[in-house]
């Protein structure tokens, strides 16, 4: 009977030809490529060296076929240049390598359409499942998934409507920070936006609903802006603020960006800080600990929502038990000395 027709890789290289290198079969190679830990240490290191001087490249094609998988997971976050959503795909990197799965990582741009755009290139890859920032998302885009049937875990937010979520209340730590600067005597409490996405937009709602209950509301001293967030934007609406208003005596800022640049301009200004101006920021960054004075914030467990929502869809697409669809991490009010 004839031989079937080698399946070839991108550079033309099979299994067969590095079996051939070796003295071993196709299938012997693609277990030792698969499972290394569990063949001979020879072996292994025999077809991997094999492997390397031939430049043998899994054809990606075929073994789709062969698994009905294409062991990769689409990640979609709203930025690449912001730290809070680095420390995510760090946490996600961190379950899916070990686990044999790749990302594919899509960003957003914190654009609906652009997102929808997203899924509709990745879904010729056949991921497996779908890491998705926040629970937002445009009609189109929550047809598709539904129409491919494609898992889906949320991140960064909590749903409570069934969604598979791993998050955190938005609103709650906004109330966390107009309730500890409350505490600390400040009454004219101003708010500073800027991107204003979902979570931002929560955040408000947190600070709104607290400092009505106090009957201290205020609007004209939320000062918001669609742009991405700068510690030169930060410095700038504090001296738009203080120049209409300049009885407010606390900032809450929507991140530590903001609360940066603020800081910075009550250095400039020489505004005593907290005594006359309390400034409060969002994600406790790095940087957060180390200004002058160091920077009272909201700790968010941003690694650890990625870990636990790769786990998650892990254990969907191995049809193993999951446990509650909502998972909530919480936050941490990180007290210093800024408020």
């Amino acid at each position: 009977m004839p031989r079937k027709p080698r399946v070839r890789a991108g550079n033309g290289v099979t299994l067969h030809d590095v079996g051939d290198a070796v003295g071993v079969s196709a299938i012997t190679v693609s277990r030792v490529l698969r499972t290394p830990d569990k063949v001979s240490e020879a072996l292994r290191e025999k077809v991997l060296a094999a492997v390397d001087r031939l430049g043998y490249v899994p054809n990606r094609a075929a073994r789709h076929l062969a698994s009905a998988r294409s062991n990769t997971v689409l990640v979609l976050i709203p930025s690449l240049s912001n730290t809070v959503f680095i420390d995510t795909l760090a946490g996600i990197e961190e379950v899916l390598q070990p686990a044999g799965y790749q990302m594919l990582i899509g960003n957003t741009h914190y654009d609906a359409d652009q997102e929808l755009r997203l899924l509709r290139a990745y879904l010729e890859h056949s991921p497996d499942g779908l890491l998705l920032t926040g629970l937002t998302q445009h009609a189109d885009f929550r047809a598709l998934v539904e129409r491919h049937r494609l898992p889906v875990v949320h991140m960064m937010d909590l749903a409570d409507d069934g969604r598979a979520c791993v998050g955190f209340s938005q609103e709650d730590a906004g109330r966390a920070i107009a309730g500890h600067l409350l505490s600390r005597g400040k009454r004219r409490i101003a708010f500073f936006g800027a991107q204003l996405d979902e979570r931002v937009m929560k955040r408000l709602d947190g600070y709104r609903q607290t400092l009505a209950a106090a009957g201290l509301a205020a609007p004209e001293l939320e000062i918001l802006d669609p742009r991405p967030s700068t510690m030169q934007m930060g410095a700038d609406m504090l001296d738009s603020l203080l120049a209409a208003h300049p009885d407010c005596d606390a900032v809450f800022c929507c991140n530590d960006d903001l609360a940066i640049g603020v800081l910075a301009r009550c250095q400039q200004r020489d505004i005593a800080v907290p005594a006359q101006l309390a400034v409060a920021g969002f994600n406790d960054l790095s940087p957060a600990a180390w200004t002058s004075p160091p920077l009272t914030t909201i700790a968010t467990p941003r690694r650890e929502i990625g870990r636990i929502a790769a786990q998650q869809l892990l254990a969907r697409l191995d049809g193993k038990p999951h446990g509650p669809s909502r998972i909530d991490l919480g936050f941490a009010l990180q007290h210093r000395q800024s408020a």
